[in-house]
């Protein structure tokens, strides 16, 4: 990321530990305003931000198979019920209504509430949301052999979208797609992720 490089093309923290995803993509690098837009819909009660976002990335997924799920990374109830509502899935929904796909709210949950990731390195991020994702038993026949385009507001280190990505797999999707409004670019990220 933060758009389509070409296949293949791995980051070097990708080519050291593989994404449990199979594609990503992001519409932007994130900076200032990218975090301005994604603060504004997360915390700043604009859920009509996630039009926005939606608009620029459904361009980014215009030739995904049609029977591809939508799924938004998930907030754990209490979160949930503080923000009243989860920013991914309302993007989520835009960016499946735009490239006619199914969303599926609740394909995937989050089953421990995590404490806010903010200021941890990629390391303590993992430890945090290991085990923080599933699929609900009545849910697997659903996922089961689908291809699953997951959305997220902001890939920071990748972590959120490692422990989705392999609670989809255990159930079993067979190919993962990360969206993302944007992209936390580092100097290291030299050939981002783009494909495996």
């Amino acid at each position: 990321m933060p758009h389509d490089i070409g296949e293949g093309a791995l980051c070097g923290a990708c080519h050291a530990d593989p994404p449990a995803f199979d594609r990503a993509y992001a519409a932007v690098a994130y900076g200032d305003v990218a975090r301005t837009v994604a603060l504004r819909l997360k915390y700043g009660g604009r859920p009509g931000v996630a039009r926005t976002m939606g608009g620029y990335m459904a361009r980014l997924v215009r030739e995904m198979d049609p029977d591809t799920l939508v799924v938004a990374v998930p907030l754990h109830r209490w979160r949930l019920w503080s923000r009243g509502y989860n920013q991914a899935l309302l993007i989520a929904r835009d960016v499946a209504e735009r490239a006619g796909l199914a969303c599926e709210p609740d394909l995937l949950v989050r089953t421990k509430a995590t404490p806010v990731l903010r200021g941890l390195g990629r390391k303590a991020r993992a430890r945090t949301v290991a085990g923080a994702f599933a699929v609900p038993p009545a849910h697997r026949a659903t996922a089961r052999h689908r291809t699953v385009l997951l959305v997220d507001d902001v890939f920071t280190t990748g972590a959120t979208a490692q422990a989705c990505a392999k609670a989809l797999k255990r159930a079993g999707a067979a190919e993962i797609h990360l969206l993302c409004w944007a992209r936390v670019v580092r100097n290291d990220d030299v050939g981002l992720v783009a494909g495996r």
